[in-house]
């Protein structure tokens, strides 16, 4: 046994874990959060602080009494961001502590696998800012939300953001804008929303996928200073973010005219680069770095402050840091908001999966958490299972990360007829009828 604990150790300090606890010990009585993390591997830097964050707020939770006075526990499984080894974990925690309150993958790969398992099992899926687009129709996927938002609404509010800084939509007709994609289910899921926004305004949208996990990139940005498109959106994820940043800087386009999605727009993506990715900008997934928000300074006194904080005090804050940090808050909110219907009780994944469907977090509600400034209401209902489709844009200034825009709303008009479409094109593919009326208020 000594022998297993030093390993462990020793493999906790090589991914830089300060001190994380991997799992609580659960009872009966305790709401299971499993956690799918990526702390090793290609994607390790930008997993490990949403992880991190994650781990935070349930702990946060706890010494704030619990939600309404049931205490969570949780278990680590790591994915590597691989599917298989996502669905390995899936398959390992749903059963455990009483059973899985609600999954989070953090990978759109591992949202196609588990979307195929979760009815089955009456496990929710959130996938805030991921999977699939069409998954915010409720009337087709009963178990998936993809809270505050997909990639087809991030296109629309980086064409409507970019749009609006040429002097308005009409200016982008004969224009090209290219989009720099991790070429995987994640990165395509932005084509559909892209290609839409070209025809209706007459500019060429330029498709340059990058191959997993990003590291070579330079034939794709020779393409990029060929074409030389007038704007540049990056679809990547861990190392390829960095990467483009420097190809982009190599070849001499300007970092003004590239906008990342909210996937590429975090400190790993730019610190090694520094002064080098000084004005590139990138989607906030509402929230972006917020060190002055009141719950930051609550998991600094009441976690780190005793010792008890998971990874990096300095983390505590950070862009990505905070998205784990929203995403747990989401889930316990979700806890609490099905409590209202069942009790102040432990509940189920089916329970759980209402709650999600009837969420409500309000401004007081979101003051009372600590999040005031850091994100907006999400009202939720059973068709849409999205809840808000606000972002904003920050941009680096060579040293951190400032707010570029006021909040910005997707397009919802044009964007809910595509949901419908992929959605009910979903359904037919796997012989699913729409939920009938009489199935939203169970």
């Amino acid at each position: 046994m000594k022998l297993r604990q030093l390993a462990l150790a020793a493999t906790m300090a090589a991914v830089g874990l300060t001190s994380a606890v991997v799992t609580t010990a659960a009872t009966a009585a305790e709401q299971f959060f499993p956690a799918l993390v990526y702390r090793t591997g290609a994607y390790a830097p930008n997993g490990a602080p949403f992880a991190n964050g994650y781990i935070d707020y349930l702990k946060l939770t706890n010494v704030r009494g619990g939600i309404n006075g049931v205490k969570v526990s949780y278990e680590e499984c790591e994915t590597g961001y691989a599917t298989d080894r996502g669905v390995e974990c899936y398959e390992r925690l749903k059963g455990k502590n009483g059973g899985a309150t609600v999954f989070q993958p953090l990978s759109t790969g591992i949202t196609f696998a588990l979307t195929e398992k979760a009815p089955n099992d009456e496990i929710p899926l959130i996938t805030s800012g991921y999977g699939r687009s069409e998954s915010a129709d409720g009337g087709v996927f009963k178990w998936n939300f993809p809270l505050v938002g997909t990639y087809w609404t991030a296109v629309d509010v980086l064409i409507q953001h970019i749009g609006a800084k040429a002097g308005g939509m009409d200016k982008l007709k004969g224009k090209t804008i290219g989009l720099v994609y991790h070429d995987s289910p994640y990165g395509k899921e932005a084509i559909p929303m892209l290609e839409m926004r070209a025809a209706m305004h007459g500019f060429k949208a330029l498709m340059l996928p990058v191959t997993h996990p990003g590291v070579e990139q330079k034939a794709t940005w020779l393409k990029v200073r060929r074409d030389r498109p007038d704007y540049v959106l990056l679809w990547g994820w861990g190392v390829m973010n960095s990467t483009a940043i420097k190809e982009a800087q190599a070849t001499g386009y300007p970092r003004e005219q590239m906008y990342g999605v909210w996937w590429s727009g975090a400190e790993p993506d730019v610190k090694d680069v520094a002064a080098g990715a000084k004005g590139y900008n990138a989607l906030a997934l509402q929230h972006g770095a917020e060190p002055n928000a009141d719950v930051v300074k609550e998991v600094l006194s009441k976690l780190h402050g005793k010792g008890n904080g998971t990874g990096p005090k300095e983390e505590v804050g950070q862009v990505l840091y905070m998205r784990g940090l929203v995403a747990a808050a989401m889930a316990v909110e979700g806890v609490r908001s099905a409590q209202v219907k069942y009790g102040n009780k432990v509940v189920t994944g089916a329970e759980m999966r209402w709650g999600l469907e009837n969420l409500d977090i309000t401004e007081a509600q979101i003051k009372k958490i600590g999040m005031k400034g850091v994100m907006k209401p999400v009202s939720t209902s059973c068709k849409d299972h999205m809840g808000a489709g606000a972002a904003r844009v920050h941009t680096w200034d060579g040293t951190k990360w400032v707010f570029t825009s006021d909040w910005l709303e997707a397009d919802m008009a044009i964007i809910n007829p595509m949901v419908k479409a992929a959605a009910d094109k979903y359904a037919a593919g796997k012989g699913l009828k729409r939920r009938p009326a009489t199935d939203c208020s169970s």
